[in-house]
């Protein structure tokens, strides 16, 4: 689908190189959400920490997680499934990347949900802590979009391909690219693929390496460009309608997990989360609130 025109915006493309490593995928859906390395915030809780093991009995089960679409989703786990399964949860909204890992490994959490695994394998080993994943919830996906064509068909020898500028998500917008067809990366590139890992570029598409904020505004400037999920919502573009082609949410990397201190994992409450968080109503929810800038993994 091509994409209406807005009314042009001046704006100065130009690449830059600088590989800022920030999390847009660990689950920012607001504007207001903050990355992976900004200045950590007091959680919203009025209650004291219940341990890193799970709770016995009637205890609640304390998570963290980010504002949207974290803790919205375990809030309708919490207020139409957690009872019926004989569940207490308490939500712990974080509007930072770094304090819900930490608090965690403190024992002030009982289990966490804003991240994926890529930054919070990295995290750990920045940090020396010890977390696992228990299960992938949902994902915020990378699409391609345009106002200048309404097929990947359509693109032209030598089109401007704007693509998001730090490590994390370029790496995802390469990889997406590839899974369409538009370039091919070398087979060891992996998640981390940069420009140098493209082998084939049959259409001569020229990357623009722009902040992944700037992204929907330069679309009247560029062919297409890749857009994170949140910041395509928030541009009033929808993905599930607008995008050309969307990430998959099946066994996507940069799914959003549950996750919990090494040791937690089979415990019997957090899988009974883990299982309300992958449940069909779940899934229905997901589709119904977020319109396809969120997406379930299950």
């Amino acid at each position: 689908m091509k994409i209406p025109r807005k009314n042009p915006r001046s704006l100065h493309i130009s690449p830059r190189f600088n590989r800022r490593f920030f999390l847009i995928t660990a689950g920012s859906f607001t504007a207001t959400a903050l990355f992976a390395g900004c200045e950590p915030s007091q959680p919203q809780t009025t209650t004291e920490g219940a341990g890193a093991d799970a709770p016995a009995g009637g205890s609640p089960l304390r998570v963290g997680a980010s504002p949207v679409p974290h803790a919205e989703i375990l809030r309708y786990v919490q207020e139409n499934l957690a009872a019926d399964a004989g569940l207490s949860l308490e939500i712990v909204e974080f509007t930072d990347y770094v304090q819900p890992n930490l608090a965690l490994n403190d024992g002030q959490l009982n289990a966490n949900f804003f991240q994926h695994v890529p930054y919070m394998e990295d995290f750990s080993q920045e940090r020396g802590l010890n977390l696992v994943a228990v299960t992938a919830v949902h994902l915020e996906p990378l699409g391609l979009y345009s106002r200048r064509i309404s097929a990947l068909s359509e693109v032209a020898d030598g089109a401007q391909l704007a693509v998001p500028n730090d490590a994390t998500n370029l790496g995802r917008a390469l990889i997406l690219l590839q899974s369409n067809q538009l370039l091919q990366l070398t087979a060891d590139a992996g998640v981390g693929a940069t420009p140098a890992d493209i082998e084939s570029n049959p259409r001569n598409i020229r990357l623009v390496e722009l902040e992944a904020a700037q992204l929907p505004r330069a679309l009247d400037d560029v062919d297409l460009a890749v857009i994170n999920g949140n910041y395509a919502i928030e541009s009033g573009l929808n993905p599930s309608q607008d995008a050309l082609a969307l990430e998959a949410a099946q066994d996507n990397p940069y799914a959003n997990v549950l996750a919990v201190v090494q040791g937690q994992e089979d415990n019997p409450q957090i899988q009974q989360l883990a299982t309300l968080l992958t449940s069909p109503q779940v899934k229905q929810f997901i589709n119904d609130q977020y319109q396809g800038a969120v997406i379930p993994a299950f």
